[in-house]
């Protein structure tokens, strides 16, 4: 410490002199610029300024280039020096390092200025692009100049720490310990060890990768900050809390994995979110349930009302929608439950050219009526693609638990073919979205030629439907060897303890839906196959899990269509209501026209009065259109007005669901069979 001592007058003596040279600043940019425009200076008054000004910059310059051989002097003293540890002496040697690094940076930033101003004088005022260009420049070196000085400040803190360190090391090597200050001690020591491990300096590593951005971010303190205005500086640095970042684009973040993992920690603002949910959808709920609407409205009103149209008061909307995908999984199981393979095996050829057949359809009139229209075929090829999907999970909701009626020989089951159609169209939607990008290239006139993106379409049909064969495949094997021993060794293991069967049969669902993620196929159809491969082992089998998983499924669905209800904007609804309902309508209609013709040519003469039925349930657009749409509007398939238009259609023709469904029920289904579908 002697040495830094000795040396402290040579760091700080250039640090005095930029301090008394920093008044000037504004001035002197003040009069340059005059002296560029040739205003009020004369020739020699001009040539002395730069004089003076090139005098001090020097002057400037050598001061650093002193103070450097002088820091590298202090260095190797140093490192001679015997009477310092070497711990010691690497933190003296680092602290002088630090020091070299900010003055080259200074340095460094003061010809980026001049750099800058001399860029700035030589261009046109009235050129927007090249002041664009020039205020893109600045940005990106405020950026690199702040990354930098972030750099130095944890290592300047990191230094403070060691400082620290050594200091209680010297006082504990000055007295003696007790037994008690030596365990603590070696807690301490063992604590240091295990931070030094866990931490994964994700910062450093992340910074130079290729496509990492750097950008402006504004911090904002948890609404307890108040309570913690006693805090030190330092004592602040160091609380992490879960302060939100909000970006440049009003994009809002939150902390996904503190710096220390040793400390446990929860997001206060997605639980205020769930106990709001939950608390309010009980009186929407039973609101819907009195006047004779099914309770999934009082759900999504419930998000209308939280929602940014509403109250404003969800924080954490990802997080939201997250988990309410949870609860279309375990929806999609039940469903499977209840879909035996028999019945996929009586319907598939049904269940696969229906909806094939619907979608082709839907574009040739989506073409139609955008050339009437002068629409892009890429944007209609688009919307007619989300249009043509329909809601799985809310169809689900028609159907669970519904007992069917007996049914004459050759009748077909109209659930069995909704459900496989709704599959299918599962499917459609997993192509759709790995076909994307082929048609944002279209959109743009990127593509190289006709007969390339043919055969990109077709190598992409081709490995969907590998992928489709393999999950088959793979589920045959399960059915035949793995899933009736499974399934008997949760039984055996969960008498007495219900939770073990539960966690079991979630642990098969996640497992089915990751594998049919890992082939490129929707998660969706991974649920639904997990639901069909338990139901192989019988009835009472189907009844145990689904007296177990149902009220889970319950509770996760409400937070689904409340994450529904967060994309509905009633303003917007309201100022465009005629335009809507016609939309809406129109849309309805179709569906239900296109669905009765294309099952009137597919479905045996006993058994059309189904038509209506499943035409019924595929009439609205599925919720999926909300997730398509963001990535076609981000993409710039789609403009800020057609988006909206969607989201706007895709929910009204949602909440005509119930009704046309009951209507259709109410007019094809036998009286018997009517009560338990209802």
């Amino acid at each position: 410490m002697k040495v830094l001592g000795r040396n402290y007058f040579w760091v700080l003596l250039p640090l005095l002199r930029l301090m008394a040279d920093a008044a000037e600043h504004e001035e002197v940019a003040k009069h340059a610029i005059k002296l560029h425009r040739g205003k009020g200076a004369a020739i020699t008054q001009r040539k002395q300024w730069v004089l003076d000004g090139c005098r001090k910059l020097s002057g400037l310059l050598r001061q650093k280039t002193v103070v450097l051989n002088k820091l590298k002097s202090a260095i190797r003293a140093v490192e001679k020096d015997v009477s310092l540890s070497d711990e010691e002496k690497l933190f003296q040697v680092h602290t002088f390092e630090i020091f070299q690094k900010e003055l080259n940076e200074s340095e460094n930033s003061v010809f980026q200025a001049i750099y800058g101003l001399q860029r700035a004088l030589q261009g046109d005022y009235r050129d927007v692009v090249n002041m664009k260009e020039s205020s893109r420049q600045r940005l990106e070196a405020l950026r690199e100049a702040a990354i930098k000085e972030e750099t130095e400040y944890v290592e300047l803190l990191a230094a403070e720490k060691h400082q620290v360190e050594a200091l209680k090391n010297m006082q504990h090597q000055n007295k003696s310990l007790s037994m008690l200050d030596e365990i603590l001690e070696d807690v301490r020591k063992a604590a240091d060890r295990l931070e030094e491990e866990m931490e994964e300096h994700a910062f450093d590593d992340n910074k130079s990768v290729k496509g990492v951005n750097f950008e402006a971010v504004l911090r904002v303190e948890e609404e307890d900050a108040n309570s913690k205005q006693n805090l030190t500086k330092r004592e602040a640095e160091d609380d992490l809390g879960l302060s939100m970042l909000i970006d440049s684009q009003n994009n809002r973040y939150i902390l996904t994995k503190p710096r220390d993992a040793t400390i446990p920690r929860a997001d206060r603002h997605f639980l205020k979110d769930i106990v709001t949910i939950g608390m309010l959808s009980l009186p929407c709920g039973w609101l819907c349930t009195t006047i004779g609407l099914p309770t999934m409205f009082g759900y999504i009103v419930c998000g209308v009302l939280l929602g940014p149209s509403g109250l404003n008061s969800i924080k954490s909307v990802v997080q939201v929608e997250t988990l309410g995908e949870v609860g279309v999984f375990f929806t999609l199981f039940l469903v499977g439950l209840e879909f035996s393979p028999e019945r996929l095996r009586k319907v598939w050829k049904i269940a696969l050219q229906g909806p094939c057949y619907m979608t082709l359809l839907m574009i040739a009139f989506g073409l139609l009526w955008g050339h009437l229209l002068q629409i892009r075929p890429t944007q209609s090829v688009f919307i007619s693609t989300c249009l043509s999907l329909s809601s799985t999970p809310l169809v689900s909701r028609f159907l669970v638990g519904s007992a069917r009626g007996e049914k004459e020989a050759g009748d077909v089951d109209y659930s069995a073919v909704l459900l496989g159609m709704l599959v299918v169209q599962d499917v459609q939607l997993g192509l759709f979205i790995a076909g994307l990008p082929t048609l944002i290239q279209a959109g743009t006139g990127a593509y190289s030629s006709i007969v390339m993106e043919t055969l990109r379409i077709l190598a992409l049909v081709g490995q969907i439907l590998f992928s489709l064969a393999a999950a088959f495949l793979l589920c045959l094997v399960i059915k035949t060897y793995l899933i009736g021993p499974y399934y008997r060794k949760l039984h055996m293991e969960s008498k007495g303890n219900k939770e073990i069967l539960i966690v079991g049969i979630s642990a098969f669902i996640f497992l089915m839906l990751t594998v049919t993620e890992l082939l490129d196929v929707s998660m969706e159809l991974g649920c639904f196959l997990a639901g069909a491969l338990i139901s192989s082992q019988g009835h009472m089998v189907t009844e145990e899990i689904v007296s177990y998983i149902e009220p889970i499924r319950d509770f996760l669905v409400i937070i689904f269509f409340a994450s529904i209800g967060l994309h509905v904007f009633p303003t917007f609804v309201a100022y465009e209501l005629t335009v809507l309902m016609v939309l809406t309508l129109s849309v309805v209609i179709m569906k239900f026209a296109l669905a009765a013709l294309v099952l009137s040519v597919l479905l045996p003469k006993s058994s059309q009065y189904i038509k209506w039925i499943v035409a019924a349930g595929l009439a609205q657009v599925s919720e999926f259109s909300f997730v398509l749409g963001s990535r076609a509007r981000r993409a710039g398939i789609i403009s800020r007005e057609v988006y909206l238009l969607i989201l706007s259609v895709t929910t009204l023709s949602l909440l005509l669901a119930p009704v046309l469904w009951k209507a259709a029920i109410t007019r094809c289904v036998p009286r018997p069979e009517r009560r338990s579908s209802l």
